[in-house]
């Protein structure tokens, strides 16, 4: 028998199927699975030969009861008779799972070969409806209290190095996966998009408007006096040169330079008088020039629009776009320095900000159950959103798994249990038949 399940096993499971899987897949049968099937194979011996035993055991006790032994013969009989037709039961029973028992295409046989893609089809329905829906899910989250475990990991200062290690290393990681032309252009062309989409006169006359009022522009005037006046001191010459050379030719050349002198004279003064008098009538006249001019970009049409105007010449010049573009690469060089540098303030306060949300996730309840809500929400959209696509990995693995392979190797993993299925149906058919024989002699008495 033994010798005949085998060699009807490659027979009863028909071709491989078009989808099956490579024989080398995950699935195929390996030496360990070979390894197990030994094993199954010695209880299939022991089985069987306790089928034999008690096939025996039926013919000597049937020799010995028509030989006039005594009664007990026909008790022994009877019980081995009824253990031959158990154990047959059984061996027809466990055989039909994998195969066609005797290699007869007997219906409803070789049932995981024949049903191996209806069982995957079921086995995705049962795990989508059992362990993927929302409400297990949920349930199985909140038991587990992953905000306070999460909390009291993160709170350890190793845990906390850790997790700032690898996600240094990822960002190096994403960092240099990215390409920088990619990068500079979807930057540049952000920035560009973005100021040309936003008016931006409004937004500096509101600004100019403020700091005229706060008198922030003061200092800016300040500056400029005191360095035009110390120009003007030390390039006096030159001044005096520029305004002899526009005077006339027909003008005397000493009326030239006595002009000259004078306008320089004026000009220091006018300089040294407004850089030393906050009072300065020229001071009040460019407070009214700003406030006025603050006034125009927020309202006036025509300042807006030449305000417009420069800003898109300025964004449209090479020298702005290769700054905005280079703009990546430094930011880029900056954060990978930063996060290969164990002592660096991005890796410090990432550090930190780490060990402080596990100190608070660990004692603050209202907080634990932020983060459990959060993450049953999520686990849960998932189950509900990508149920059939989960499910559909399960039944999409059996359909490609090889049907032979499949059946050599479930049988190879569980085949020892179901032989003592074997055996336990040659002893409780025996019992049972013993039993019957029993209550048979003594009610037929």
């Amino acid at each position: 028998m033994e010798r005949t399940d085998a060699a009807s096993a490659s027979a009863s499971a028909g071709p491989r199927p078009a989808d099956a899987g490579p024989l080398g897949s995950p699935f195929s049968y390996t030496e360990a699975d070979e390894e197990k099937r030994r094993g199954v194979r010695r209880m299939k011996a022991t089985a069987t030969g306790l089928l034999l035993l008690v096939a025996l055991i039926f013919a000597l006790a049937t020799w010995a009861d028509r030989s006039g032994a005594g009664p007990w013969a026909g008790y022994v009989a009877a019980a081995a008779e009824a253990g031959m037709v158990g154990a047959l039961a059984d061996w027809f029973a466990v055989t039909a799972l994998f195969r066609h028992p005797l290699g007869v295409p007997i219906p409803h046989t070789a049932i995981i070969p024949n049903k191996k893609d209806q069982l995957g089809v079921s086995l995705g329905a049962f795990v989508g409806e059992n362990f993927l829906s929302p409400s297990v899910v949920r349930t199985r989250l909140g038991a587990l209290g992953i905000g306070s475990r999460l909390g009291a990991w993160l709170a350890e200062p190793a845990h906390a190095d850790r997790v700032t290690s690898e996600l240094a290393t990822a960002l190096r990681g994403a960092l240099t996966v990215l390409r920088d032309s990619d990068v500079q252009a979807v930057v540049g062309e952000a920035i560009t998009r973005r100021a040309d989409a936003a008016e931006v006169a409004p937004g500096i006359g509101k600004t100019l408007e403020k700091v005229v009022a706060d008198g922030g522009h003061r200092r800016v005037v300040d500056l400029v006096c005191a360095r035009a006046h110390d120009w003007l001191v030390l390039h006096g010459d030159s001044v005096m040169d520029a305004v002899q050379g526009g005077a006339p030719g027909w003008t005397p050349r000493f009326v030239d330079k006595k002009v000259g002198e004078r306008v320089y004279k004026e000009l220091l003064r006018f300089v040294t008088e407004m850089r030393d008098m906050p009072t300065h009538p020229a001071r009040g006249a460019l407070d009214r020039f700003l406030a006025d001019f603050a006034a125009d970009l927020q309202s006036d049409t025509d300042t807006r629009a030449r305000v417009e105007r420069l800003k898109s010449d300025v964004l449209a010049r090479p020298e702005v776009q290769d700054v905005i573009a280079s703009a990546w690469s430094s930011v880029r060089s900056m954060i990978i320095a930063a996060a290969e540098d164990e002592r660096s303030e991005l890796r410090l306060r990432a550090r930190a900000s780490l060990l402080a949300l596990g100190a608070r996730l660990s004692t603050d309840t209202r907080l634990q159950a932020k983060v459990d809500g959060w993450l049953q929400d999520a686990a849960a959209y998932v189950v509900s959103t990508y149920r059939a696509e989960i499910t559909s990995l399960i039944t999409d693995t059996v359909r490609s798994w090889d049907a032979t392979d499949t059946s050599r190797k479930i049988e190879a993993h569980i085949g020892r249990d179901l032989q003592f299925i074997r055996i336990n149906g040659t002893v409780v058919g025996a019992l049972a038949g013993l039993v019957i024989f029993t209550v048979s002699r003594v009610v037929g008495g």
